[in-house]
């Protein structure tokens, strides 16, 4: 995926592709579909708190939105790698929805750590 695309972008295309890989899930009986429904509700779940931060009331409040996002894409990556382990699917077909959640974390964790260096200095800043 393009690495230039706006984050509130990229993980609303991933939450569509996880909603169509749900769907894929679905259509067998049992555990998939009981995996499917934890997948569903973090791999979306990333976008919506992404999203939410953008109306963040400060940047605290921006910080712990994105954070929830990223424990979400920790869970997403999850329930991704016990699927792809436990051959319930095929490698090939869930290995890039495992690919781009990595990446989107990779995304977060730059973003919360910057958010953290801004709050600290300007604590910094008030404290001098």
């Amino acid at each position: 995926m393009n690495k230039n695309i706006a984050i509130t972008d990229r993980t609303k295309a991933f939450a569509i592709r996880i909603i169509k890989a749900c769907c894929f899930l679905d259509e067998k009986p049992g555990v998939r579909r009981t995996l499917s429904n934890q997948l569903l509700r973090s791999g979306t779940s990333i976008g919506a708190n992404v999203k939410e931060a953008q109306s963040a009331q400060s940047d605290k409040d921006f910080l712990h939105k994105l954070e929830i996002a990223l424990k979400e894409e920790r869970e997403t990556e999850y329930w991704l790698e016990i699927l792809i382990e436990s051959e319930l699917v095929e490698k090939s077909l869930f290995e890039p929805l495992l690919n781009e959640v990595r990446e989107i974390g990779k995304i977060l964790v730059t973003s919360t750590r910057k958010i953290k260096e801004k709050i600290n200095s300007n604590k910094n800043c008030v404290h001098s």
